[in-house]
């Protein structure tokens, strides 16, 4: 399922990393001794990525409860099954509302897509194979500011838990009917044999410059 990872750990992820972006907040003292120039425009640089950390992060976690809310209402009326039809025919629409209403692009991509249309380009598979890295040696991920001069993008990681499964695990765990319903939707998917605590893919928040 789509979003079964975001709902649950992505979420406590993704707050996991505001907290951490908090942490790094630079702090000017009162008494400090003037900065040059130089030293002036790598302050203003650094607050610039902090705060573009933190309004992807926000604008992130407000799509995400938008379709976590929307998703959850399709289980509780037909179950996975149900969930799956909304991924397939809402997730993409909702998303791109959100994106108008923060006035960036919003998008998540995967080396494993579900939906070929999520399939991360050459550079953002070497940001998740990092990603992977980081999760494998127990180092928490953090998100990722790359500034092009015309864009600015910022990743974060979308890694598994153990309800991620009941659609992306071993195909052999997962229900019949689910198996069924994905064939039918996602005829190309590679988006499974997933295990807990792995990376799922990465959320990508672009601002223009």
């Amino acid at each position: 399922m789509k979003n079964i990872i975001v709902v649950f750990l992505t979420v406590l992820s993704l707050y996991s990393c505001k907290d951490n972006i908090r942490t790094k907040t630079i702090s000017i003292e009162k008494n400090e001794p003037l900065k040059s120039e130089e030293e002036n425009t790598l302050t203003r640089s650094a607050s610039d990525t902090i705060d573009y950390v933190n309004r992807g992060l926000e604008y992130a976690l407000s799509t995400q409860a938008i379709l976590g809310k929307n998703l959850m209402q399709a289980i509780e009326k037909g179950g996975t099954v149900e969930a799956l039809a909304f991924c397939n025919e809402q997730a993409y629409p909702l998303t791109d509302s959100m994106a108008v209403v923060h006035n960036v692009r919003l998008k998540r991509v995967s080396d494993q897509p579900r939906n070929i249309e999520n399939i991360a380009n050459t550079e953002e598979l070497n940001y998740i194979e990092n990603y992977k890295k980081s999760i494998a040696n127990q180092v928490s991920p953090e998100p990722l500011v790359i500034n092009s001069g015309t864009d600015v993008k910022v990743y974060y990681p979308i890694v598994t838990n153990a309800m991620c499964l009941q659609c992306h695990g071993k195909a052999s765990n997962i229900e019949a009917r689910t198996r069924k319903k994905l064939t039918i939707l996602y005829p190309k998917d590679k988006a499974l044999d997933y295990g807990v605590n792995e990376l799922r893919g990465i959320w990508r928040v672009t601002f223009n410059n």
